[in-house]
């Protein structure tokens, strides 16, 4: 949306604009009827269009085609021109939205003012617009671990591209974070990035939602893809989309136009779709919830993104991430995690991610008795529950077994939290439980315990052999 569009059935006055304009470094496009007109538009979008009134052996007048552009490309500026000017067409033409009207023969300065005013006034609409509807979510990814640095790998790779992504993962794990990383580093960062929520839209406004409307008594009303035009579309668990949406965004994928719901006339649309899912694709297709066409468009780059429990070396810094943004937007206390706090967070259980513990973090912060550093016992810890006297309560497991078995088994879970605390490494494994390397690789043995790679981490698991055994 750079160029200037000029539309006059007469060749000498189109050509003789577009001399002047590329004399002044604009890039011109030109078009003698309607139809060429529309045509140019269709195929791309110009960044101002000059338009005749009076068009020769045309189907359709100035005036219609400024109603046709204000109508499916609203930030488009038109300066009308006519060698017939008089006060009635000017009315005419400013009230369907012309920027300006400019009367044959023409001056040239009061041409190019008009066109430098237009073009400037449609850049601030354009920008104004955009972030009043930009989502400003964080596409901030914080993490050092070696899962983490996996991911940012992936993402990388897809962020010049217009390829397709599908980002899987389990609820709460980032994905979303993800998917506006990848455009916030794309050559479409200054565009959209809408975000459709297929779990939160009801099934049977949803073609409405996406698509718009139109109506005689509400006119036009964009949908979500129109607002998307030129930049990322993000489908957010797209599982949950209905089988007939379905259909239909696969052929908006392969046209790239659409309908709006009550409407006749064909929307080009220019998106890149990134989606999302907590789910298995491939069972919900055999269960002929989800129509395998569409999971092949989309699922042209899979990547996966990994759970809390596959990145605990990343916990502290989240923590703190989630700290000092919940001081900026709420004035909650900017506390610090003290030693045993941020022991506690990497060997807790995560079963919502990184959602889970951004929660518990403005829980403590909203909660706690204090500014200084939060400490351990501020923590939920439905595992490890003390007495007055400072005793362990053990669980119904660990308690009905003999010793030597219970001892084992504690040893065995001891081992396994703290190895994937520290992303599988061995060396600060040993170094923070008081045991030399070796003696540690000499338990783990015994115990059943191995490391193995996963989302380009380190991790540890029962050898389910050695343990039977």
């Amino acid at each position: 949306m750079s160029d200037i569009l000029i539309v006059d059935d007469e060749r000498d006055i189109r050509e003789l604009i577009s001399d002047i304009l590329e004399d002044e470094g604009y890039a011109t496009r030109l078009a003698g009827n309607s139809q060429e007109c529309m045509d140019a538009i269709n195929i791309e979008a110009p960044g101002l269009l000059i338009l005749d009134i009076w068009l020769k052996d045309s189907a359709m007048d100035g005036i219609d085609i400024l109603k046709a552009v204000k109508r499916d490309n609203p930030d488009v500026p038109v300066v009308i021109i006519s060698g017939h000017g008089n006060i009635e067409i000017a009315v005419a033409a400013i009230k369907q939205g012309a920027y300006d009207f400019i009367e044959k023969p023409f001056n040239i300065d009061q041409l190019l003012v008009v066109i430098r005013r237009a073009m400037e006034t449609s850049r601030l609409r354009r920008e104004n617009s955009s972030l009043k509807r930009r989502d400003t979510a964080s596409a901030d990814m914080i993490g050092s671990s070696a899962a983490f640095r996996a991911l940012i790998s992936q993402l990388d790779k897809v962020t010049k591209s217009n390829g397709r992504v599908m980002l899987t993962g389990p609820a709460g794990s980032g994905k979303e974070i993800a998917a506006r990383y990848i455009h916030a580093n794309s050559n479409r960062s200054e565009a959209m990035f809408v975000t459709v929520n297929c779990a939160s839209i009801e099934p049977e406004r949803m073609e409405e939602v996406l698509f718009g409307r139109e109506s005689g008594d509400r006119g036009v009303e964009p949908g979500l893809l129109e607002q998307a035009h030129g930049g990322v579309v993000y489908f957010d668990e797209v599982a949950d989309m209905p089988l007939g949406t379905q259909s239909k965004i696969l052929r908006v994928l392969v046209d790239q136009q659409f309908q709006r719901v009550g409407g006749t006339d064909k929307v080009r649309v220019d998106l890149r779709v990134i989606s999302s899912t907590n789910r298995d694709l491939n069972a919900e297709i055999q269960a002929e919830r989800f129509r395998q066409e569409l999971y092949h468009r989309l699922n042209v780059v899979p990547i996966s993104v990994p759970s809390l429990e596959e990145r605990r070396e990343d916990i502290p810094l989240l923590a703190e991430q989630f700290i000092s943004a919940f001081n900026a937007s709420q004035g909650l206390p900017l506390r610090s995690l003290s030693e045993e706090a941020v022991t506690l967070l990497q060997t807790m259980v995560w079963p919502g991610n990184v959602r889970q513990l951004k929660n518990l973090v403005e829980r403590v912060l909203i909660l706690g008795d204090g500014t200084g550093e939060i400490e351990a016992r501020e923590l939920p810890n439905e595992e490890e529950k003390q007495t007055d006297a400072g005793r362990v309560v053990l669980s119904g497991t660990l308690a009905t077994l003999p010793l030597r078995e219970a001892r084992e088994a504690f040893e065995r879970e001891y081992l396994l939290t703290q190895i994937n605390r520290f992303g599988g490494n061995i060396s600060r494994t040993a170094s923070f439980v008081g045991m030399e390397r070796s003696a540690l690789h000499r338990k783990l043995k015994s115990l059943g315990v191995v490391t193995t790679n996963k989302a380009g981490a380190r991790v540890a698991h029962v050898d389910e052999p050695a343990a039977a055994e």
